[in-house]
């Protein structure tokens, strides 16, 4: 019988093996992993028990073992051996442990290779402002902003600090001096960190995620000070992401919110992975770029009419989501029945099609 040990490296190396996103370890169930956004369950591998499935997360837990009986869930970043970094969230399911296992790839790749729009670009180059990448979970956020957070540390000199829960990507300082720090291990919350980060001299700040009001009023004041400001959002697209930053403040305070977004606000990025028909997955992605109009709708209470500009300013190098879809149905990247399941808008993207 193989050690805990060595069953989870063969489980590590199963996943590296059939190049999966995540690997999932659930009493009930053999281990299972995803692999171009479709769950496979290992068959090499027995059916978890709770005592099973409990000693390999304790395993991976280590000495987080009491914190996370305290907390019943808790999130972390695992190394193996030198060979992967995994996003780890272990929790309790019906009083038994789970594990659920990111997989996150050594090297920052860029905007090209991960088959996105070369109109992402102009971020990088941007000097201020606040810009957020949405989508549903797993399609892809924390790759593309790592991207983008990457491409300026190999092109300019700035002071980059990431707050991260936890620590995905590893950036090797370039021109840029680069400074992670992660929730639990090197600050409280992300709003403890922001509290204080604007007296660490930074240039870009890069925030892994937008929990609470606290931290979402500490990012635009730290954007309306001159700072570049990176996040994610689990949002479907750009107008629904403008609604939700001011939606999760009490009504006396949205007017003031709705004046710090008009006037910090570069940018909206939503994607999504797709199946590809040649195999692995491949993004469509809408784009906002703020300009006057898009300003003055935030300013003017009339998120809703954001698509159509979005619609209008192809030369700009926005883009509709459904352009992006049928752009890549055009390329024969993706089946025309994947684009119209992933589409917010069916109907429209079937007459594009």
């Amino acid at each position: 019988m193989p050690t805990i040990q060595q069953e989870l490296e063969d489980l590590f190396l199963s996943t590296l093996k059939l190049n999966a996103s995540d690997l999932h370890l659930s009493v009930g169930y053999k281990p299972t992993v995803r692999v171009d956004g479709i769950l496979l369950p290992l068959d090499d591998f027995s059916i978890l028990t709770p005592q099973h499935a409990e000693e390999l997360a304790y395993q991976i837990l280590g000495d987080r073992k009491e914190n996370f009986i305290e907390r019943k869930e808790i999130d972390f970043s695992y190394t193996f051996k030198d060979k992967a970094r995994f996003r780890v969230n272990v929790f309790f399911e019906k009083g038994f442990v789970s594990s659920a296992l990111r997989l996150i790839l050594p090297n920052i790749r860029t905007v090209e290779e991960l088959n996105l729009p070369t109109a992402l670009h102009k971020l990088s180059k941007l000097e201020q402002g606040f810009v957020m990448l949405t989508g549903p979970s797993g399609h892809g956020k924390s790759t593309t902003l790592a991207a983008i957070v990457d491409e300026i540390n190999h092109s300019r000199a700035e002071h980059i600090i990431a707050i991260e829960d936890p620590i995905e990507y590893l950036f090797v300082g370039d021109k840029s001096l680069v400074n992670q720090r992660e929730v639990g291990n090197d600050t409280k919350s992300f709003y403890n960190a922001l509290s204080s980060i604007l007296r660490e001299d930074p240039n870009v700040i890069m925030i892994g995620e937008m929990r609470d009001p606290e931290t979402i009023a500490a990012a635009l004041t730290a954007a309306e000070t001159g700072h570049l400001v990176f996040s994610s959002l689990h949002t479907n697209s750009a107008s629904q992401t403008i609604d939700r930053i001011i939606d999760v403040f009490p009504p006396n305070q949205q007017n003031q919110i709705r004046f710090q977004l008009a006037n910090t606000i570069s940018a909206v990025i939503s994607q999504r992975l797709l199946p590809r028909l040649r195999g692995g997955r491949i993004p469509a992605a809408e784009i906002m770029f703020a300009n006057n109009a898009v300003s003055n709708l935030i300013r003017e209470d009339k998120t809703h009419q954001i698509d159509l500009v979005i619609e209008t300013s192809l030369e700009s190098g926005m883009i509709s989501l459904n352009r992006s879809l049928a752009e890549l149905v055009r390329r024969g990247e993706v089946a025309p029945e994947t684009a119209l399941a992933y589409s917010l808008n069916p109907k429209e993207l079937q007459a594009n099609l």
